[in-house]
């Protein structure tokens, strides 16, 4: 069975290590520390599910989403936003932006995989 691609977009080193060794075993994993290169990342890697951090610098991943979302080639990636952004609001502004889903931040472990089978199995 082909194993599923996941792009985690963080610009914290230590929280895309984190998602990393949790998701290691069962999936490929391509990562990204901002917005911009989480775009770039989207188009070389085609990855079937991304982590998108929203507070991040160059490109914050609100506006990435947009710009994924509003690619014909990318739009049906599932985007999952994984963020410390945990105020009453920012889950609607997140799917305003298009993520699909939402997760704050510290990453419920069990929470996290259950919302990614949900989207890729």
């Amino acid at each position: 069975m082909e194993r599923k691609k996941i792009l985690i977009v963080d610009d914290t080193e230590f929280n895309r290590d984190l998602v990393v060794q949790l998701l290691e075993e069962d999936y490929d994993l391509v990562s990204a520390e901002n917005g911009e290169e989480a775009l770039f990342m989207s188009e070389k890697e085609r990855p079937d599910l991304i982590l998108m951090d929203l507070g991040m610098p160059v490109m914050d991943g609100w506006e990435a989403t947009r710009r994924l979302k509003a690619n014909d080639a990318l739009k049906n990636i599932p985007v999952i936003a994984v963020t410390s952004h945990a105020m009453v609001g920012d889950e609607v502004e997140a799917r305003r932006a298009g993520c699909d889903d939402y997760l704050p931040k510290p990453i419920d472990e069990d929470l996290l995989i259950k919302k990614i089978k949900t989207f890729i199995g």
